[in-house]
């Protein structure tokens, strides 16, 4: 796993060809002639004629359209790194331990996602029962979905039933049995578990109240690792309902050609949260402002906003987001969906980036409002089809690395490193505000180039879980290799 989880592949080198050299006291004329007959090579073609060379067009014919399409298209090259989540020979099979943990997951769709699967983990080491966690209907989101509303339940036991068993509920006789209500410690390593496992001295029933971040990412067992992996890729699978419609739309896209699948974090929420009010009216910054006031369990009430995005700690916005894309060479035919809640300030905002990209959709336009129907109201749920449609995509671009980003780039690699083009914001910000000053044209070759440049290392190719996404900064003069996500 990558991005927060731990990665999950091992290389695969390819064989190497050797070559066996033999000499011998007869094969030493032949040795001097092929020497001498390299001299004479040499001394004819002088070092500016090899040069000249070196710059000579090749005479086979190469389709630059071709290429060029490649390269916006085409997934990176993957190293010959393949997902690895079996179990390792020591992996023993679970006990039907009669003892349970329940859990409540919290936060959005992605959030509860690796809450669940950090859940999992958490009863394997601790040898429990997990009961099929709750979902968070209190939070933000205001969803009233349970986990069959939106995961595949059969699928999910089924599949980890090798690992831990799980249960629908509780047996009726511990239903009323008290319980211990434990907050584990966030990031917690396996021997903090190991602890917890005191509680089953007094109880036989711990209940979780939250799940999201429960488990370090580092320094566990690669059998567990491989285990949160199993669970977040193969085991949560989602409903048959939700899987059947992030198909049909998925099929829609395509029947256009190939397509970009973006995340565009410009919702009011995140705005407000993040305090990035660049480009918006004074009215709107204000209502932002409001909100993040009114917000009792947001702690950062006054943030300055040009600080926010020199820092590279804004979202992009619609505008920057069409400039980006267009610097990085992709046409304005490009079919893009938009996999996000309501974009703030609607189709006044999103003019600059429809200006640019005309082929500009989302759910709402590629389905049906009956097909749609059901999914009304349940924000996770259509959180889910934006997930599948993103994961399908031929590019993934989020313009902020929030939870779904994480988890889509996560999810991408795991399935071969599928192009997904992370934008450098701080650097890209001094670009923006170089285009504002005249100093950079729109359009122009040096903005492709300082732009394609920049992001050579941010599409998604297998790199070490250590630091910063590499990226070059968008001085043009010395383009030195900086890092930031």
């Amino acid at each position: 796993m990558v991005n927060g989880r731990a990665s999950a592949f091992h290389f695969q080198a390819s064989a190497r060809s050797r070559f066996l050299a033999r000499t011998s006291r007869s094969s030493v004329p032949a040795f001097i002639f092929l020497l001498l007959a390299f001299s004479i090579f040499v001394f004819i073609f002088s070092p500016k004629q090899i040069a000249d060379d070196d710059v000579t067009k090749p005479t086979f014919t190469v389709n630059s359209q071709q290429v060029i399409e490649d390269q916006l298209w085409n997934s990176p090259f993957n190293d010959h790194f393949y997902p690895c989540i079996k179990p390792t020979h020591r992996y023993e099979a679970p006990q039907n331990w009669d003892r349970y943990i329940t859990v409540r997951s919290n936060g959005g769709l992605n959030q509860m996602r690796t809450g669940i699967s950090d859940m999992v983990a958490v009863a394997r080491i601790m040898n429990a029962t997990l009961v099929i966690p709750q979902l968070d209907k209190r939070s933000f989101w205001q969803d009233s979905s349970t986990f069959t509303d939106i995961f595949d339940e059969r699928h999910f036991i089924s599949t980890l039933r090798g690992d831990v068993r799980i249960v629908k509920q509780l047996p009726k006789e511990l239903e009323s049995a008290s319980r211990a209500r434990k907050h584990f410690t966030t990031w917690s390593s396996m021997s903090y578990y190991e602890e917890m496992t005191q509680l089953w001295r007094d109880y036989q029933v711990i209940h979780v109240p939250k799940s999201d971040s429960r488990l370090a990412n580092n320094g566990l067992p690669l059998d567990i690792q491989r285990l949160r992996c199993r669970t977040l890729y193969e085991a949560l699978r989602f409903s048959p309902q939700i899987e059947d419609m992030g198909k049909k739309l998925v099929e829609r896209l395509k029947s256009h050609g190939r397509y970009i699948a973006l995340h565009l974090r410009y919702e009011k929420d995140m705005l407000s949260f993040t305090g990035c009010a660049y480009g918006l009216t004074e009215t709107e910054a204000e209502e932002l402002r409001i909100m993040r006031e009114n917000t009792n369990h947001w702690k950062m009430k006054k943030i300055n906003s040009t600080e926010q995005r020199i820092g590279g700690y804004c979202p992009l916005t619609p505008k920057e987001v069409g400039i980006f894309l267009q610097a990085l060479g992709y046409p304005p035919s490009t079919w893009i969906y938009i996999a996000a809640g309501e974009i703030y300030g609607g189709d006044v905002h999103l003019l600059e980036l429809r200006s640019r990209f005309p082929n500009l959709v989302f759910k709402e336009t590629v389905a049906t409002p009956d097909e749609l129907k059901s999914f009304a109201n349940h924000a996770s749920q259509t959180a889910a089809l934006d997930y599948i449609v993103s994961i399908e995509s031929d590019v993934f671009v989020p313009s902020y690395s929030g939870n779904m980003a994480r988890a889509v780039e996560g999810h991408r690699r795991f399935l071969g490193h599928r192009k997904t083009i992370s934008p450098y914001r701080k650097g890209l910000v001094e670009v923006f505000d170089k285009i504002e000053r005249g100093e950079l044209k729109e359009g122009s070759s040096s903005l492709s180039s300082l732009v394609t440049r920049m992001h050579k290392f941010r599409q998604g190719a297998p790199r070490k879980r250590e630091g910063a996404l590499p990226a070059l900064s968008a001085n043009v003069e010395t383009q030195q290799v900086v890092g930031y996500y």
